[in-house]
């Protein structure tokens, strides 16, 4: 139930931040790079003016990059307790269920839009909003790694674009008129990602990001109970 959902909700998260800041948190390094080039740009023959200010974008860009990766240093504990333990992942999905919590109340105490009037001109730039920024990249880093070490065919816990190509480049059944594990997991959760990011633009417009995030915070409880009602791996024996 959690590798299915985890699309979904990767995709819900997605919309809520991307309706509001038109950013994605994984891919801010791509964003603090352009940052980082625009210091070293020099004046053209256009008379083009030379900008070295630090947008409200690139701010975003570093919370979420920084915030982002904290959660995925959290998968760390996962490690330590065992990546496929029925304890590890009842606790590192009800962590992430905290963080998306924690957004969700950030956010609405924030009082900032949930859809940005302009693509330009993000809506998230209070104190409040940038928390709530955090707290959400954090929870997808800690997915991320989680999702990474259990190593499945589930692979949306990645960059859509990846599980594409995966698809389409890797998996030599693709086009085989059977039932085949590898090909027919990807696509279920690209499909899921889809529906998650329909679903959310739909809640996005009539609740808010609020809402929105407090239904994916209900989603994550239901999640973490289900890891204790997951049969275990049975282990077939050597023979000797």
């Amino acid at each position: 139930m959690w590798l299915c959902t985890t699309g979904n909700r990767t995709g819900e998260r997605l919309v809520v931040v991307n309706s509001a800041d038109n950013a994605t948190p994984e891919l801010q390094d791509t964003n603090l790079t352009l940052a980082i080039a625009r210091l070293f740009e020099t004046p053209n023959s256009n008379g083009a003016i030379l900008d070295t200010s630090f947008h409200c974008a690139d701010c975003q860009a570093i919370t979420s990059l920084i915030t982002f990766n904290a959660g995925a240093f959290l998968g760390r504990i996962g490690d330590r307790l065992g990546s496929h333990t029925r304890l590890w992942l009842v606790l590192g999905t009800f962590i992430q269920t905290l963080f998306t919590m924690a957004a969700a109340i950030c956010i609405w105490q924030s009082g900032s839009l949930s859809i940005a009037n302009d693509r330009g001109d993000p809506s998230w730039t209070n104190v409040l909003s940038f928390v709530a920024l955090g707290f959400m990249s954090a929870g997808l880093g800690l997915q991320r790694i989680m999702g990474k070490r259990l190593n499945t065919q589930f692979t949306t816990t990645m960059v859509l674009t990846t599980a594409w190509v995966e698809l389409v480049r890797t998996d030599p059944k693709l086009f085989v008129h059977e039932r085949v594990k590898t090909r027919d997991h990807k696509l279920i959760a690209a499909l899921s990602f889809f529906v998650g990011a329909f679903v959310s633009r739909a809640m996005l417009a009539e609740i808010g990001a609020s809402g929105a995030l407090g239904v994916a915070t209900g989603v994550r409880v239901l999640v973490s109970l289900s890891w204790l009602f997951v049969p275990a791996k049975v282990v077939k024996e050597r023979k000797k």
